[in-house]
Formats: C-alpha cells, structure tokens, sequence
C-alpha cells in the first residue's frame, strides 16, 4: 500500500477520528467532517469520499501508522478502503470538538421537538403543543440529548421523560367530514392525497368522508377544507 509523504507535518494538528477496535487491533480513518460523519450514522446518504480526509485506513494517525493490506483484507474480509471507512464509522468510536457535538445535540433537540409538536397533542385540549412550551419542557424533565443514540431510540425515551411533566398524546385526531355539492368534486380532489376512508357521495350530490391526521397537521386541514368550501364544510372531530 502507498504511504503519502505529505498527509502529516511537523506541527501539532487535531485530528476528527472514526476509531474502531477490532480482531485485538485499532483502526482509524481521519474525518473530513465529523458531523457527516454522524449523519452517515443516522442513515442519511452522504457521500464516503466527503466524510473521510483521505483514502488510507490507520492504525495510529497521529503517528502516521498505516494498517497494512493484509491485515485490512484478514479483519474485514476486504481491501477496499471506502468499505472498511464506512464499517468504521457505521461501528466504531466518533471523536468531536466540543463545539460540534453541542451543535449536533441542538441539531437533534430540534428535531426531536418539532416532531413532537407536529404528531403530538395535549390530550385534553386537542390542541399541539407549542414548540416553546416542549423545549421548556425538556428543560423541566432535565432531559439530555445524546448525538450518538439512534433518533428512533433517543426519541422513545424523551416522549416517556415528557410525560412525566407534559400531558401529552400521539393518537391519530379523527375527522368526519361533510362537504356540500357546490364544492364536492374540487374540495374532494384537492383533499384525497390525505388519508381519508369511508367517503360517500350523497344523494343530494354532497360527498362525506373520514379522515386520520396528527394533531400538527389539523390547523391546516381545518383551514384548507374551509377556504376550498368558503366557509361550509362541516368538520365533526371524533374521539
């Protein structure tokens, strides 16, 4: 395996590593950004090549020692450096700066927030909760974020820490709904890309229908059926 003569120089540098321990040996690739690196976790599709600094796996970067092809091809059942790069990063250790990991926490705090606010409500309001009101939340349960959990996992356990301190709901919002025949044909074609069941069209030339939504989508739905219908439509919430 070639061995670059100008990956490293005499002064002192940081490196971002991916680390993973393996078969008894160590081995690391040099990150070009750590925080891609974290999404490439996540399963977002980021390319390997804009992750990694450069195309050599190590087994010590710091003092510039290379694996050898032979113990790459023995650990991982392959040579190719973009596949092991990836094996490495998908199952090993991600060093970050403090500054990026506090990032990546806001990052995934966010996410996590508005995915509560738009497929979450107050059960005995109907109403979903401010995005404020859960952040605030969040802070009561003293609930921390860690960037290298799972969404699905760190997800599951903040709903059950809110809970404690937040009335708080994720079942579907049930919506019967009447629309009269002058604006039956429009309004329905206009809606039915939603999840909408049962539909019936009347007699008298109106058409009725069921609808399951998440409670950040109801402003919008109770505002697109009455704007399509100036103000007719009859919209019966069922529980």
């Amino acid at each position: 395996m070639n061995k670059p003569e100008n990956i490293f120089t005499k002064e002192r540098v940081h490196f971002n590593l991916a680390r993973l321990k393996k078969s008894g040996s160590t081995f690391e690739v040099v990150l070009k950004d750590p925080e891609k690196a974290y999404l490439f976790r996540q399963g977002q599709q980021e390319n390997i090549r804009d992750i990694i600094n450069s195309e050599h796996i190590f087994t010590d970067a710091k003092k510039g020692e290379f694996a050898s092809e032979t113990e790459l091809q023995k650990t991982f059942n392959t040579s190719n450096i973009l596949e092991i790069a990836k094996k490495i990063i998908l199952q090993g250790e991600i060093n970050l700066t403090v500054e990026q990991r506090k990032k990546l926490n806001e990052a995934k705090k966010k996410k996590i927030i508005n995915y509560i606010h738009q497929n979450g409500f107050n059960p005995k309001t109907g109403l979903p909760h401010p995005v404020q009101r859960i952040e605030n939340a969040m802070e009561q349960a003293k609930i921390n974020i860690n960037p290298e959990e799972e969404f699905e996992y760190i997800l599951k356990k903040v709903i059950e820490k809110l809970k404690t301190v937040l009335p708080l709901s994720f079942e579907k919002i049930h919506l019967k709904v009447i629309i009269p025949k002058e604006h039956a044909a429009h309004t329905y074609n206009a809606v039915k890309k939603y999840n909408i069941f049962n539909e019936s069209w009347n007699n008298d030339g109106s058409v009725s229908f069921e609808m399951s939504i998440v409670a950040g989508a109801k402003s919008d739905i109770y505002s697109i059926l009455n704007k399509l219908t100036s103000g007719t439509v009859i919209i019966e919430e069922k529980r």
